[in-house]
């Protein structure tokens, strides 16, 4: 891998890899002892290193900080129970991610440049995928624009990087959600549909006010009239609704997940019924009251497959089955850890092997 890119590696001579609680590894505060890094300048991609994770030098004027040509993306790797180490479907993040930086007028990235830096991230890292069940190694690449210039118009540099860290489970409870009836996560024409930063950043206030209000979770709605459900924080939401995998379809507001995908395509050869649409609140709700939602959960790479223990909406409280006895979810989640930990065979070639 690292041949391929030409990558130049200095090594960490001060590891905290000994220093290190596996056992207390609260998502996103943790980073391992590298970090990838590369250059965009004079149209094409440059500057393959690895280098000691730490701090960057930047300028104060680079528009990313004032204009926000930035963005991420999220994934996973992990060690198989034989010991080998793999990464999960990273081509699809690789898709994704040229699709955010064409939103957002930065320059793409190759496929392979994309996987194969992270291959070779996790490769020199191996040591820090944890063993634990349901934990992993979360990998963080991201693309930020550099020029030094208080000008409103797409910079001409920019700087692609990747951190890793080892996690835990994101959630370690059902969730309780409030299905949001004022703010907005995007709209129809924006860019909800990319990682930027910007859209992260305007979901902060809201989740705030619900978590002061005792929930764990919003469920985003359509900007317009709030009657749509959309999304669950940062994943996608999917409903069980007499044996039916319901799930909002995708749009400009709406993110594309890896996950979702995944998960679509089990149920799919599983034989189970599915409707990609756009799924009502009121729906919902009803399903809620009368019994026949059999089942609710966030699907997302943090939060893998996030059971929805309550709802609520304009002052009704709606508590949902028991997750442990919800046989989708629990199924889905058990065939994707078989999968993505070698348990099993992937038969579905989602894993790419370091």
């Amino acid at each position: 891998m690292t041949e391929t890119l030409d990558i130049s590696i200095t090594r960490n001579q001060n590891s905290r890899l000994a220093q290190t609680d596996f056992d207390n590894l609260p998502f996103g505060h943790t980073f391992s002892d590298h970090m990838f890094i590369a250059d965009y300048a004079d149209g094409e991609w440059k500057n393959f290193q690895i280098v000691p994770y730490g701090d960057i030098m930047m300028s104060p004027a680079i528009s990313a900080l004032h204009y926000g040509q930035s963005f991420f993306e999220g994934l996973k790797a992990y060690k198989h129970v034989d010991g080998k180490v793999s990464v999960f479907r990273p081509y699809k993040n690789a898709e994704r991610f040229n699709k955010s930086a064409e939103r957002l007028c930065m320059p793409t990235l190759p496929e392979d440049i994309f996987t194969h830096s992270i291959a070779a991230l996790v490769d020199v890292d191996s040591d820090w995928i944890p063993t634990k069940a349901g934990h992993t190694l979360y990998i963080r690449p991201f693309m930020f624009a550099t020029d030094p210039y208080l000008g409103v118009t797409p910079s001409k540099t920019y700087k692609y990087m990747v951190i890793t860290g080892p996690v835990g489970p994101y959630f370690t409870k059902p969730v309780k959600v409030k299905i949001e009836t004022e703010f907005s996560r995007a709209t129809e024409g924006g860019f909800g549909y990319a990682k930027a930063a910007g859209n992260y950043g305007g979901a902060m206030l809201p989740l705030k006010m619900a978590i002061q209000q005792g929930y764990d979770q919003l469920i985003w709605t359509d900007s317009r009239d709030h009657a749509y459900v959309e999304e669950l924080g940062a994943a996608n939401v999917m409903f069980m609704i007499n044996g039916k995998l319901i799930t909002p379809s995708t749009r400009d507001t709406i993110l594309k997940g890896v996950t979702r995908d995944t998960v679509l395509t089990l149920a799919r050869d599983w034989g189970y019924e599915i409707e990609e649409r756009r799924v009502s609140v009121a729906e919902v709700l009803e399903a809620a009251k009368n019994g026949t939602l059999d089942d609710a959960f966030g699907a997302g790479t943090a939060a893998t497959i996030a059971p929805i223990g309550q709802i609520e909406h304009e002052g009704h409280l709606y508590t949902l089955s028991e997750p442990s006895q919800r046989e989708f979810s629990n199924k889905v989640l058990k065939t994707l850890n078989d999968i993505r930990y070698g348990v099993v065979e992937d038969t579905y070639g989602w894993n790419y092997m370091v």
